[in-house]
């Protein structure tokens, strides 16, 4: 269980249990490396797959009804990877997932995990609190894109994600935000100058 040690660690995290059940629940995950710009999930396709990611960065996104690529969420080390929607409710992704770098993750699939579930009450705690956080999340960007001026989202960003500006483009870092790429550059060169 050596090698997935930093599963066992993220888990006990999440929600604490006895070693025994967390050796018991990564004995079923299984490894997965994945090399820059591979694509974890395609647009289209049905989530059967629930990622730790270990190791590496991946970039998520839609289009638009223009066609224009449109960054929805970023994720790093020590996260739990998925489209949860897709996932849970078997239908096709509207996202894609991507690789920016070379990525190391631990999966198990929905019949694994639904098996999880059910079988054992300390997963499914470990499940829970993983969906609230995820929802806790996708609220608080939501409200961000509402009451938060662009400004505000760039320095919210920089602070809590700071990676963020090391392996994503700019341009995918503006359509997250909410602004052109023009507006970005105008915003970091004011943040620049006010530093």
């Amino acid at each position: 269980m050596k090698e997935k040690q930093k599963l066992i660690d993220f888990i006990q995290s999440v929600f604490p249990m006895p070693l025994s059940n967390a050796d018991e629940i990564v004995a079923l995950f299984n490894l997965k490396e994945f090399e820059k710009d591979d694509i974890l999930l395609r647009e289209g396709r049905v989530c059967n797959e629930y990622y730790y990611l270990e190791e590496g960065f991946v970039r998520v996104y839609t289009f638009d009804p223009d066609g224009n690529d449109v960054t929805t969420a970023f994720a790093s080390s020590n996260q739990i990877v998925f489209e949860l929607f897709s996932f849970f409710k078997r239908v096709p992704s509207g996202e894609t997932i991507q690789a920016l770098t070379p990525c190391k993750t631990w999966f198990i699939t929905f019949d694994q995990l639904q098996y999880i579930f059910h079988a054992m009450p300390q997963f499914r705690e470990f499940g829970r609190t993983i969906l609230i956080n995820t929802y806790a999340l996708l609220k608080q960007r939501t409200l961000s894109m509402i009451r938060k001026t662009a400004e505000e989202r760039y320095v919210h960003l920089l602070e809590t994600s700071p990676d963020i500006f090391q392996y994503a483009q700019l341009k995918n870092i503006a359509s997250y935000l909410g602004v052109t790429d023009t507006s970005l550059s105008r915003i970091r060169r004011e943040f620049s100058k006010n530093k």
